[in-house]
């Protein structure tokens, strides 16, 4: 460069105030290079030699790292950013690169391609993001723009047209709902194919089948004239130029050509239509040998398949008619259940909400009574007292609810714990029993002792006698101590005979006291007393046989018990009665003036 001719002036200033300038006064600087490019009085050679200019003072690259920041930002916005890539794919078309042209064909230019790409989405998502009619329509614009600028770029470098259909943000642009930019990108990839038909065969498949089967899904699930005919015009074009592709739309979409014929039939475009049906037909028709005769065998195994599934089915169908009736039947239960329980907390609801509103309106009357008896002056101490019983009420209940909650959370470890106790007593009693009547056997005789033994023995009792002498006592002696032994002896006995009938007087009083005490307690009010209860308290036979009978319900209730009650009973001797049972039974019965024990 410095050998040839001179650069030119106005991108040499241009480059000089981008490399000094801040960044965001660059935007602005760039869009000066639309100016430069287009000028008029320029020729074919100058305008060669300002690209290279452009290119070799990296203004280009200014310009794609410009599209990469976010473009709301700049001066300009989205405006400046399409003015950008219109400047760059201008400036690479045309472009003579002289000096490592290997570098800017395999990397600046696929890397000019994204960064356009890229731009493109962009604005999509803006687009279709926007409210307004009038950011839509700029947004729309601008979109355009790019892409007629993409189109330029591979348009004059035909190798591009591979790199574009590869790129992920294309497939993305395709891949849309909307129909202003479907429509773009489809004509995008309608150019793609007039610069190189074969650009679709060089691809991966994976690529091809994708873009494929986007087209066939905007035939299939719009409505749009214009996505219809965009899409019948490129498949059209596809099958024209390359039999592979035509074959690939045969195979692989069997029903496109009964889906074109009846969706799109008199939309506009029916010569294009026509003819891309015709081609289908044709493909068609020369497989329609091997095809009748895959039908037939899929026909077959269809037939087969669905004879055995019928065959089964009507097997198991009075099971099934089983299952669901027992199914509803149980269903139908579990709904009348429900209904009725919900009926009947409906009516213990409202049985309960009267049961208030009653016990409401009798204590506001009790409180009206007891304030029309009350001394002005008492008012006050009653109130006290009332607070003081409300309170105590309102504490009885709480502790209630919470012992009764307490024992219900309880209940199941409480009868866990009863039944081990009543095990291991069980367990116990016949352990116990069965020690008792343990005795030798027969043949195992009592081990004797040795003559050794019974020496060393005998030699240590006489040792022990000379060192424990016995005390010598005269006949006379022996009798005095034994008539003061039966004096004290029966001083003993007349002693605990009078202590005994005592206990004996106390008990039978207390027992009287006991009963008279539960007479008064269960009688009723003096106006409401009768000769019967009066013979009541005259008499002593009446409250001992209520006691006795009390007493023979107990012990029939004792006979009712369930056998786990009963356990440790089985285990103990048949005359003996437990100190338990006699309590229970006889524990507080008044007979004869005395209380049994």
């Amino acid at each position: 460069m410095a050998a040839g001719p001179a650069p030119d002036p106005r991108v040499l200033a241009l480059a000089a105030r981008v490399a000094e300038d801040s960044e965001r006064n660059v935007p602005g600087l760039l869009l000066k290079l639309k100016e430069i490019l287009s000028s008029a009085s320029l020729g074919h050679q100058e305008s060669k030699k300002i690209k290279q200019d452009i290119y070799f003072y990296d203004l280009i690259h200014y310009c794609l790292l410009v599209l990469r920041q976010d473009c709301s930002r700049l001066h300009g916005g989205w405006a400046t950013a399409a003015q950008l890539a219109e400047i760059i794919s201008h400036c690479c078309v045309g472009l003579e690169v002289k000096e490592d042209p290997e570098e800017f064909h395999k990397k600046f230019l696929p890397s000019a391609i994204d960064n356009l790409l890229f731009l493109g989405r962009r604005l999509q998502a803006r687009f279709i993001r926007a409210i307004k009619d009038e950011e839509r329509q700029d947004f729309l614009r601008h979109f355009q723009t790019v892409t007629d600028a993409i189109c330029w770029l591979f348009g004059g470098h035909i190798q591009l047209t591979e790199c574009v259909l590869q790129n992920d943000h294309f497939l993305q642009l395709l891949i849309t709902d909307n129909v202003e930019t479907t429509v773009t990108v489809m004509s995008v990839l309608h150019s793609i194919l007039g610069v190189n038909s074969s650009v679709l065969l060089q691809v991966d498949e994976e690529i091809l089948h994708s873009v494929l089967d986007e087209l066939v899904y905007k035939l299939s699930s719009s409505t749009n004239p214009v996505v219809g005919n965009a899409a019948t015009k490129l498949l059209l074009l596809m099958a024209k130029f390359c039999k592979q592709l035509l074959k690939l739309l045969a195979t692989r979409y069997r029903g496109l050509n009964v889906l074109l014929s009846k969706q799109w039939t008199g939309k506009g475009f029916d010569r294009d239509l026509s003819q891309l049906l015709d081609l289908l037909y044709l493909e068609q028709g020369n497989g329609k040998g091997e095809m009748q005769r895959q039908h037939q065998a899929a026909c077959i195994i269809q037939a087969t398949w669905k004879g055995f599934q019928t065959r089964k089915r009507l097997k198991k169908l009075p099971q099934a008619v089983t299952t669901l009736q027992r199914s509803f039947r149980a269903k139908r239960e579990q709904e009348l259940q429900q209904l009725k329980k919900q009926k009947e907390d409906e009516a213990l609801k409202l049985q309960m909400q009267l049961q208030r509103q009653r016990a409401m309106r009798l204590f506001h009357e009790r409180q009206l009574a007891l304030l029309e008896i009350i001394h002005p002056s008492q008012m006050s101490k009653h109130m006290q007292e009332m607070e003081v019983k409300s309170a105590l009420t309102i504490q009885r209940f709480w502790r209630g609810y919470s012992a009764r909650r307490n024992f219900h959370q309880q209940k199941q470890s409480l009868r866990e714990y009863k039944a081990a106790v009543i095990i291991q007593r069980a367990a116990c009693k016949f352990l116990e029993k069965r020690r008792r009547k343990r005795t030798l056997s027969p043949w195992k005789d009592p081990r004797g002792l040795t003559d050794e033994q019974r020496l060393a023995l005998q030699q240590k009792v006489d040792d022990y006698i000379k060192l424990h002498p016995a005390s010598q006592m005269s006949e006379e002696m022996s009798k005095e101590l034994h008539m003061q032994a039966q004096e004290k002896l029966a001083q003993f006995l007349l002693r605990s005979r009078l202590d005994q009938r005592a206990a004996q007087r106390r008990e039978t009083l207390l027992a009287q006291v006991n009963t008279d005490v539960e007479l008064l307690m269960n009688a009723p009010q003096l106006a409401e007393i009768t000769e019967k209860d009066l013979a009541v308290f005259m008499s002593r036979s009446v409250p001992v046989a209520i006691r006795a009978k009390e007493s023979h319900s107990a012990m029939l209730k004792h006979a009712r018990w369930p056998w786990w009650k009963k356990l440790g009973d089985e285990f103990e001797e048949d005359d003996v009665i437990p100190d338990d049972a006699l309590n229970a039974e006889l524990g507080s019965l008044f007979i004869g003036g005395r209380k049994s024990l």
